[in-house]
């Protein structure tokens, strides 16, 4: 991937949204009973797909027919420091707002951390969620389910995108996706977390709208007819459950790619090499080993996942 990709679609300008029940967040209430829905956008503020999707439907007005929509965007600063000639920077500015969830309860040093709490009570409103994000890397669109049934099912019922990954949460920190009733195996809440695509592809906006649509309606606080009809892409055929098994991660950036490797595709053959770390062997722990979202073909920091190794179930 180039350090300068094409960027393939206007940015929006979302200064407008800026006076909410919080900044950049606001909510609409049916005042009829009903879940409380929430679509969060711009979780990193590089991955601008979700931006456009929660502005459109921000600017058409849209309100539920029953129960409560919120919309936010969560790290609105660092999209507002987006630099075109520099644009994988504009993900943070402190830390990565994503993993700052597991420690809500202590005192803020970071703006990340600080957003988060802002941020914090409308995600504890929501019933169920919808986390738009995109990729550094090409690869197909995929859905990150975590690890309770109830998420397997609802990403089944949206009926897109085909590759619906299943897995524990994220050894540096909490997601939001993972924040309280969300990954508690007794709670009624769902969230899922969309990767649409490679951040700055048209084709990312594209599976953005297409993702929400379906998530809205399905929810039951919207109408289909609310929504954009255009939005709506064909369904693949089949969609397939990948269970995260392994987080590999390179010990100091050293990390060495046996060859290039392509998002979701699956090794055959146990034991098959996919590189070294600091001169370690890596390699597939298990037949039919599929590669999720793997960073390999890029240069990478101490500590950073490399590559998530996952089973069809």
């Amino acid at each position: 991937m180039s350090d300068n990709p094409l960027i393939e679609y206007a940015f929006p300008e979302l200064r407008q949204w800026e006076q909410g029940e919080a900044p950049y967040v606001h909510v609409r209430d049916s005042g009829k009973p009903g879940p409380t829905v929430m679509v969060a956008a711009l979780t990193h503020g590089n991955e601008v797909s979700g931006a456009i999707v929660v502005d459109a439907l921000l600017a058409r007005g849209l309100k539920p027919r029953n129960g409560t929509l919120i919309f936010s965007f969560n790290n609105i600063e660092a999209y507002q420091r987006f630099d075109p000639k520099n644009p994988f920077k504009s993900r943070m500015i402190d830390e990565d707002f994503n993993r700052t969830w597991g420690r809500l309860d202590q005192p803020p040093t970071t703006l990340e951390a600080r957003r988060a709490q802002a941020v914090r009570p409308f995600v504890e409103r929501a019933d169920v969620l919808l986390d738009l994000h995109s990729m550094h890397d090409d690869c197909v669109p995929l859905m990150l389910c975590g690890p309770l049934e109830r998420g397997v099912e609802l990403a089944k019922r949206l009926g897109t995108p085909a590759d619906i990954v299943r897995d524990r949460g994220h050894a540096a920190g909490m997601r939001m996706r993972d924040y309280g009733g969300f990954g508690d195996p007794k709670s009624h809440k769902t969230a899922l977390l969309i990767e649409t695509g490679q951040h700055w592809r048209a084709s990312s906006v594209a599976v953005a709208k297409d993702v929400t649509h379906r998530f809205l309606a399905e929810t039951g606080v919207v109408d289909a007819a609310d929504l954009p009809a255009d939005w709506r892409q064909p369904a693949p055929g089949k969609q397939k459950v990948v269970q995260v098994t392994h987080a590999v991660a390179t010990k100091r950036g050293n990390f060495t790619a046996a060859r290039r490797f392509e998002g979701q595709e699956v090794i055959a053959k146990a034991g098959t090499l996919l590189g070294h770390d600091d001169g370690e062997p890596v390699t597939t722990p298990y037949d039919d080993c599929v590669l999720v979202m793997p960073a390999v073909n890029r240069p990478l920091r101490a500590g950073v996942t490399i590559v998530r190794l996952g089973r069809l179930v």
